[in-house]
């Protein structure tokens, strides 16, 4: 069974940081696209940034772009999203998903997610 759980959520003021952290049961590196999604109330969930399998090439929602940064530890099987410059807008709660072979915007393409970690910014 595969296991994503997230961590890092809070409560911030616009202009700040948080990192999120996703903690995998499989290994991230060689064969699952790893990527973050958001879904604030009474919208639908979005992609926000992904990476591929096997490579460090990583594609961002043009929102987020130059503000947050994906990465992962391939020796701790851990995915993270640096977020600064935090907006309003930013507010959600934040998934770590998880597919087998190249990545997908839809989420619909994702098979694993985790419960979710909320992040909300103040202005």
């Amino acid at each position: 069974q595969v296991q994503l759980v997230e961590s890092g959520g809070g409560s911030v003021q616009a202009g700040g940081s948080l990192r999120l952290s996703c903690a995998a049961s499989l290994d991230i590196y060689r064969s699952y696209c790893m990527g973050w999604f958001r879904q604030a109330p009474g919208k639908e969930r979005e992609g926000v940034a992904m990476i591929n399998p096997g490579t460090s090439s990583a594609s961002y929602v043009d929102s987020v772009k130059d503000r947050f940064t994906i990465s992962r530890d391939n020796s701790k099987n851990t995915l993270y999203l640096q977020m600064n410059s935090l907006k309003p807008e930013d507010t959600a709660m934040y998934y770590c998903a998880a597919r087998f072979s190249w990545c997908s915007w839809s989420p619909s393409q994702l098979r694993y997610w985790g419960q979710g970690t909320q992040v909300t910014v103040s202005s």
